[in-house]
């Protein structure tokens, strides 16, 4: 209660700033197809022609409420920061959504070559947009940043193409960049944890409102998210649900990464960047994180001249945007108001920097500010990942022992029996799983999963020196399996020690962190996918096959003290769907008679060597 009326009076407070310093006007901006997107424009009242202030705005999928002239938001902007230093904030509803008209489709695709009118997308309605607000909004600077997050993210790396001379700034924030590798889909494997949230992309509007059309259509959770899934059966069941919803068609209907998915990957088009990036993400997004990093990596790769820098935090989704006080994600305590230092020393440097001063680069922003969350302080670097790492392997062995020297056994392997009718549980919060999307599973304690037989388990000795990985993880497996399509879901742990003393934070006081097995990263790979994610091929049983994926990137240090823990599964359920483990040409549309028992076997030996690839930095 206390922390809710701080909240509202803190809100009160900012809309009561909002009414006082700026004005409200909402347009219908037409664009060059002749569509009408609804844009607000909070204008600060002291701007004239002696003071002008440059814009900064979000274009949404998720409605730029609250609608009408005399109804005001309880913030403007990324930030309290930037808010207060007033700038002319503009929100729009996309096309086909909310009060804009158009039709709207999930991922625009980006045309590189628009040869008429009718060649829109959403580098195009921004450059339109951008034009419209310089010739009507007065005592503007010409300049324009972008800032988004999640969806919103997307939407900002997309504007960036418009090569619009103003537009100055882009900061896409937990941005989606391909959705057979976010949200969605992980490595073409279906997040199934996401199955409430159809009906928001995948239902039209009849035409522009100001309403959730989509809320009808919403499936009822129930409490217990992993009977409830388990008792749903094969995905082709939800069709119950969803018959007559576009975006689940869509995905049934494109299981792999063909055409349809190809041309909503954005990052294939970051050549010739323009406006100034920062990149933002946060370590434990379980939305989100494969589009931070990989968007600054591709930019830095096609761009190398642009000003391209990443921010990663100790963070779940897009939490960096709002201040909780005691930093926590799970159980896990990593400072103080590091929101607010983000916001006030970083984000708000950056916009500021490039469009109400010199613009020249010289930010004093590091290439890569990233948090590292095991020493739990931010860290600074003039490259991602750092160029003078130390590559190494992390070798599985027998008897559970992981180390960094290779097998020497002419033959040793663990196996493990995977059942999709007793899948492994994702995490052991059941509230959990009931909820809209995936959350707090990014650094759970994985006690619950290593002692099943299912799941393989291989440590460390306890480290004698901290130990910092810094960079890109590499999982390469050598499998074998009695089905003919598998799938392996690898964890990165770290192990506390026995005698780990609570922190004075602890959201659940029933929870002890000695002998806590921190997830630190994890990710799964569909094994049909291992050659290529558009054209799937089955396994051979009892045949020896590599499966190689990348997990997404860390800066983590593992304490003296502390153990170096890998897990190995073949599900996660129901964050992600069951593999038949029988090949099927279509899982969406597998029959509950397709599901088998499978024995899973992990090499590690001379011939056959299990491991991880790791960026160690000294």
């Amino acid at each position: 209660m206390l922390f809710a009326c701080a909240a509202q009076a803190q809100n009160g407070s900012s809309e009561k700033f909002i009414r006082d310093n700026y004005s409200k006007s909402e347009y219908d901006i037409q664009v060059r197809d002749g569509v009408k997107l609804h844009t607000i424009v909070y204008a600060p009242k002291d701007a004239s022609p002696e003071k002008k202030y440059p814009f900064l705005m979000q274009r949404t999928c998720y409605s730029v409420a609250p609608y009408g002239a005399d109804a005001y938001p309880p913030r403007l902007g990324p930030s309290p920061a930037l808010m207060q230093d007033k700038f002319i904030f503009v929100y729009q509803d996309v096309r086909g959504r909310y009060m804009s008209e158009g039709v709207w489709t999930n991922m625009t695709p980006h045309i590189d070559q628009k040869k008429s009118k009718t060649d829109v997308d959403e580098a195009s309605d921004t450059y339109d947009t951008i034009e419209w607000l310089l010739k009507n909004i007065p005592n503007n600077n010409g300049r324009v940043g972008q800032w988004g997050i999640s969806y919103p993210g997307f939407y900002t790396t997309a504007s960036a193409l418009s090569e619009h001379p103003a537009l100055k700034a882009s900061s896409p924030q937990a941005p989606i960049s391909d959705f057979f590798f976010d949200d969605f889909h992980h490595n073409g494997a279906f997040t199934q944890g996401y199955y409430l949230t159809f009906p928001v992309f995948g239902i039209k509007p009849p035409k522009p409102t100001t309403s959730s059309w989509f809320a009808g259509e919403m499936i009822k959770p129930e409490p217990d998210g992993f009977t409830f899934n388990m008792k749903m059966g094969s995905l082709k069941n939800f069709d119950q649900y969803y018959s007559k919803n576009f975006f689940w068609q869509e995905t049934v209907d494109h299981p792999n990464k063909d055409a349809f998915w190809q041309k909503r990957d954005i990052l294939p088009h970051l050549k010739n960047i323009k406006p100034a990036f920062m990149i933002v993400g946060g370590w434990f997004d379980a939305e989100d994180l494969y589009g931070p990093l990989n968007t600054y990596k591709t930019i830095e790769k096609n761009n190398p001249k642009a000003y391209n820098t990443l921010v990663v935090g100790p963070f779940g989704h897009g939490r960096w945007s709002r201040e909780t006080g005691h930093t926590l994600h799970n159980d896990i305590y990593f400072g103080d108001s590091i929101a607010t230092f983000y916001q006030n020393n970083i984000e708000a440097k950056f916009f500021k920097h490039f469009l109400k001063e010199a613009g020249d680069g010289k930010t004093g922003l590091p290439e890569a500010y990233l948090f590292d969350t095991g020493k739990k302080e931010w860290k600074t670097f003039d490259k991602w990942p750092v160029a003078s790492v130390e590559k190494k392997k992390l070798y599985f062995h027998k008897n559970g022992k992981l180390d960094f020297t290779s097998p020497t056994e002419a033959k040793s392997a663990t196996e493990y029996t995977s059942d999709p009718a007793k899948p492994v549980p994702y995490t052991a919060n059941y509230k959990q799983m009931s909820g809209f999307t995936p959350f707090e599973y990014m650094s759970e304690d994985q006690r619950f999963a290593s002692s099943r037989n299912d799941v393989l388990v291989f440590e460390t000795e306890t480290l004698t020196e901290d130990m910092t990985l810094g960079g890109e993880i590499m999982a390469r497996l050598k499998i074998s399996t009695t089905g003919t399509d598998a799938d392996f879901f690898v964890k990165l742990i770290d192990v506390y020690p026995g005698d780990e003393k609570n922190h004075a934070y602890m959201p659940d006081e029933k929870t002890v962190l000695a002998g806590y097995q921190q997830m630190v990263r994890s990710e799964i790979m569909r094994a049909r996918f291992r050659n290529s994610f558009e054209k799937p091929e089955p396994l051979v049983a009892g045949k020896v096959t590599d499966i190689n994926f990348r997990l997404q990137d860390v800066l983590h240090t593992f304490k003296k003290g502390h153990k170096i823990m890998v897990q190995v599964q073949s599900t996660a359920f129901p964050l992600f769907d069951r593999n038949p483990q029988k090949y099927v040409e279509n899982i969406y549309k597998a029959q509950d008679s397709d599901f088998i028992s499978a024995k899973q076997t992990i090499f590690h030996q001379a011939s056959a060597a299990s491991l991880l690839e790791v960026d160690v930095i000294k």
